[in-house]
């Protein structure tokens, strides 16, 4: 049986195909349609996704696929599944910003085993492989690894925007942001990136679909940190999309007092 690094070429190549699909669209005034969750999407967002599909139809037949644009494709008996997003974070994408990424996990038995975070603009890319260190290239500067940050106090959290928490969840985020350093919003997948390189300690997000935190979670954890629910469990198919990704995991558990 084949191991997830045998897929890895795989997944590069895919990246490599939805960045030349995203590029052209750039800065080009492109419109976007709302979705049933109003949500935006665009003529990019599809064209990536097609031109990962591509790839893998080509190299893993045999593969389940999870796309946000083009649902769910069954695979056979192999156990892995791809699970792509292929622009997270679309508002920034239609506005101009780089804070977008495209995300490309593979699962394995329903555990994400590769996750690669690709920013096709600035040329950033985000590399984790389950029990490997994160690998991190690009022409900004920055090294693949979380930091130590030891209280809370001190720490530096970010969250895609304060309009994802539901009358139920928005207390406990905000008690939990009384007790950072301070908090800063914006940066969708982008984020995460930013978190494996230790520029930020803390993300806490509300409602994310499996598209959104597959990726993340072999990028964070091989930088050293962690990700999980809002109880401090792993996450899986079919959980409550309330993220917590750490830096320092030692923090989890002050954590868990504002959010659990």
């Amino acid at each position: 049986m084949a191991a997830p690094m045998d897929y890895l070429p795989v997944a590069l190549a895919a990246a490599d195909a939805a960045a030349g699909a995203v590029r052209p669209y750039f800065r080009m005034g492109l419109q976007a349609d709302d979705k049933a969750d109003d949500s935006p999407v665009t003529l990019a967002d599809r064209a990536a996704e097609q031109a990962m599909r591509a790839v893998l139809a080509e190299h893993c037949p045999e593969h389940g696929i999870i796309g946000e644009e083009f649902g769910e494709t069954a695979g056979g008996q192999s156990g892995f599944t791809w699970v792509l997003d292929p622009i997270d974070g679309t508002r920034a994408f239609i506005t101009g910003r780089t804070t977008f990424g495209t995300l490309i996990a593979l699962l394995q038995d329903g555990v994400p085993v590769i996750g690669i975070i690709d920013q096709p603009i600035t040329g950033e890319r985000w590399v984790g492989v389950a029990g490997r260190p994160t690998e991190f290239t690009g022409p900004l500067g920055g090294k693949a690894g979380c930091r130590p940050c030891p209280t809370l106090g001190q720490a530096e959290l970010s969250c895609t925007s304060p309009d994802i928490f539901t009358d139920e969840t928005r207390p406990r985020f905000e008690g939990l942001r009384r007790a950072v350093r301070r908090t800063s919003w914006g940066g969708d997948c982008y984020g995460f990136g930013l978190l494996a390189l230790g520029q930020i300690d803390l993300i806490v997000e509300d409602d994310l679909k499996p598209w959104d935190w597959a990726a993340l979670v072999p990028v964070v954890t091989g930088a050293g940190g962690s990700v999980t629910d809002w109880t401090g469990a792993p996450l899986r198919l079919g959980c409550s999309g309330r993220v917590v990704a750490l830096g320092d995991p030692s923090l989890l558990p002050a954590v868990m007092q504002h959010l659990s």
